[in-house]
């Protein structure tokens, strides 16, 4: 889902996902994706938590740890500054880190905007789901990016199983 509406660019930092120097410890990571963001939460050494949801499978995939590399898949990355947070640091690395497994992903009631709230809020909210519902040309742009990008995974799953037979 595109959220280029939601949240103020000047809220937010670029980062370089190969440098981990400056990424403090439960920052809320973003990625651009076609169509839609995707959100994880920063847990150190090069780490992060995020609901893997459709990420990177055309099957719903669980919160998990992953390297910082294979969170952001070549994307460039943001910090979402989040300045009302209830929870910062380690504090929500712990929560973020209590989810590890759940696989309850949920695009419109649970994914990882929703995560990623939770994790920081306390409560479980997502702005690009917000801004679908509010804009449907915004809803339908990110719902044909979303079935693009399936078909695209399911075509390359497909065209990797022929080469391996």
């Amino acid at each position: 889902m595109n959220t280029n509406q939601t949240g103020s660019e000047n809220s937010e930092d670029r980062c370089d996902a190969a440098s981990t120097i400056d990424l403090p410890i439960g920052a809320h990571l973003v990625t651009q994706r076609p169509g839609y963001e995707h959100h994880g939460i920063y847990v150190g050494n090069g780490r992060v938590v995020h609901y893997s949801g459709f990420a990177s499978s055309a099957h719903r995939g669980p919160v998990e740890e992953v390297e910082l590399e294979r969170f952001a898949a070549g994307h460039p990355l943001t910090i979402r500054s989040t300045p009302s947070a209830r929870y910062v640091g380690d504090e929500a690395v712990r929560r973020a880190r209590s989810r590890l497994g759940e696989n309850h992903y949920r695009l419109l009631t649970n994914n990882c905007e929703h995560f990623c709230a939770w994790c920081l809020l306390g409560e479980s909210r997502s702005e690009q789901v917000h801004c679908c519902l509010r804009h449907p040309r915004t809803g339908m742009h990110a719902l044909v990016c979303l079935v693009k990008a399936f078909v695209e995974s399911t075509a390359k799953g497909a065209h990797g199983s022929a080469q391996m037979a």
